[in-house]
């Protein structure tokens, strides 16, 4: 069994506050695109995990949150036969794009269908959060309002048509240390998610990117300038709005043409700003093309 493991972008990222447990409230329009990693799942007769990636530096233990998932399923329903899990990964790693987060929701799907269990999709997303807090929303997917820790989930209307493109800095970000470096006592503006989401029911691209922000944005960007460097390329070649993914460094840009977005990428390939270019669309939860969930 093969199944894509979408990445997503934060088409607004807001933080509200900090609680006692040490997570932070959130409140983010989230949106997968057709960016992905490829989860292959069969069953083996030994009982055990085992894993295999073609990236030598990514975890092939339970530090891997694809196995965790599998693991956790596996374990709750007593499943006796083994599994061989191997990863292609194509999404940027430590960018802002779930990546590893969508191949633990992958991995969720597939042990539930390899194996017969039977679980729902809505069961699967409330064992997913153990795993990680944006996993349910890679098992959800689509456009949706993420409010809680991220794992509170309200499916929105799909965006209209549009065009994303990916640049990602030869940087690496850690969530942990973007949290760390936030000082929410700063924070001074916050992104109008109402408004975004107002926009989004009305179809209104352009009112909606006009509003697209990101809390963490500021303080990565006075410590890796070329991220605003490739969101001033990005617009200058015809994106309605570039803004960073997340934690970041990822940077995308929404387009309303596709031969725009295709020019803006060749022109950024060629500054080599970003080691990562990807030109892709939006995945629609209704209608669109599956990916084999």
């Amino acid at each position: 069994m093969r199944l894509r493991a979408l990445a997503k972008i934060n088409l607004g990222l807001d933080i509200t506050g900090k609680r006692p447990d040490g997570y932070h409230d959130v409140r983010m329009i989230m949106q997968t695109i057709q960016m992905y990693d490829v989860l292959e799942l069969n069953k083996k007769k030994e009982p055990g995990i085992s894993f295999e990636t073609n990236l030598a530096f990514i975890p092939n233990d339970e530090k891997n949150l694809a196995c965790q998932a599998a693991k956790m399923l596996m374990d709750e329903f007593h499943v006796q036969e083994g599994l061989c899990l191997r990863l292609e990964k194509f999404i940027p790693v430590a960018a802002g794009m779930a990546g590893g987060s969508t191949d633990a929701a992958a991995a969720f799907v597939g042990v539930n269908r390899l194996f017969g269990l039977g679980l729902t999709e809505k069961e699967l997303m409330e064992r997913a959060v153990k795993v990680g807090a944006d996993v349910p929303y890679c098992i959800m997917r689509g456009t949706a309002l993420a409010e809680g820790i991220g794992e509170k989930l309200t499916c929105l209307p799909a965006l209209p048509p549009c065009y994303i493109l990916i640049g990602k800095p030869g940087v690496n970000v850690s969530t942990k240390m973007a949290y760390e470096n936030l000082k929410l006592g700063e924070l001074t503006e916050h992104p109008d998610i109402d408004g975004m989401i107002a926009d989004i029911r009305r179809g209104d691209l352009s009112a909606m990117t006009e509003k697209m922000a990101n809390v963490f944005e500021p303080g990565i960007i006075r410590q890796y300038p070329v991220i605003q460097e490739i969101k001033n390329l990005m617009e200058e070649y015809g994106a309605l709005r570039a803004m960073m993914s997340g934690s970041g460094p990822t940077v995308f840009g929404v387009f309303d043409s596709k031969d725009r977005m295709e020019q803006a990428a060749a022109v950024l390939r060629e500054s080599r700003l970003a080691r990562t270019v990807f030109a892709t669309e939006i995945y629609n939860r209704n209608g669109g093309e599956s990916n084999d969930k």
